[in-house]
């Protein structure tokens, strides 16, 4: 049986819309190089969606034929913005988050007859830094069933406040709902679990060296959760192949 070889193709960070192309080596053996597109996306900004949309387009056109979604350490930022990305990669009409208002009135809030980009094998990292839009996406993902989560528990921020603004200049936050995904785990002050968890050690790399290169393809090969990632698509991957 012939034996795939990964290698992570292309590395984007999308906070603005540039990105950095690398070559892995392919490593010596039997059977197949399989690519990889590693996306780190920092914060849920207006353009969010269509920068990971293009960089989508992009690799898919290069051959790539799996994914690792970065969300650690991505503190949110625009809720829209993070429903927006997660229907680049579900179809259909899925449910993507609920909100439940003090009342316990509940609403879904579904997508509209989406229209994958693609529908290859997908891993999301997450952290204790993975807040906000950050959990809400991850957890469309996954109960959708499109992603394996892998990493830690997210950081449990899932409140829906209104905010009056009081004659002395403060502000008053109320909580009016708070969100709930998919398959109605409660997100606020709970997190989200990944289905594996991974250190954050980074593996026969000096820690010096890689702060100084963060998007060099050495320090993700050093990243064990990457590492645990990977074994995760060759799984799907594998998987897909038997069925």
């Amino acid at each position: 049986m012939p034996v795939s070889e990964r290698s992570i193709y292309r590395v984007s960070t999308l906070r603005c819309p540039q990105y950095l192309a690398l070559s892995s080596p392919i490593k010596p053996g039997m059977g197949h190089l399989t690519k990889t597109g590693y996306v780190k996306l920092s914060a849920f900004s207006q353009s969010a969606a269509i920068d990971m949309a293009n960089t989508i387009l992009d690799m898919e056109t290069q051959g790539v034929h799996s994914y690792i979604l970065d969300l650690r350490n991505n503190p949110g930022g625009l809720v829209k913005a993070g429903l927006d990305v997660a229907q680049i990669w579900l179809d259909g009409d899925e449910t993507l988050v609920n909100t439940i208002d003090r009342d316990g009135n509940m609403l879904p809030i579904n997508m509209v007859d989406g229209h994958a980009i693609t529908r290859d094998p997908l891993v999301v990292l997450v952290n204790e830094g993975s807040a906000s839009a950050s959990e809400i996406l991850a957890g469309a993902l996954h109960d959708n069933g499109r992603a394996i989560l892998v990493g830690h528990k997210t950081f449990g921020k899932g409140k829906i406040q209104s905010v009056t603004e009081l004659h002395d200049g403060s502000a008053l936050f109320v909580t009016v709902a708070k969100y709930l995904s998919p398959a109605l785990h409660d997100i606020d002050q709970v997190g989200i679990m990944p289905d594996v968890q991974c250190t954050t050690d980074m593996l026969n790399s000096p820690r010096d060296s890689l702060l100084k290169n963060e998007s060099s393809t050495s320090s993700l090969e050093a990243d064990s959760c990457i590492l645990v990632a990977e074994h995760e698509l060759d799984i799907q991957e594998s998987v897909g192949t038997a069925s």
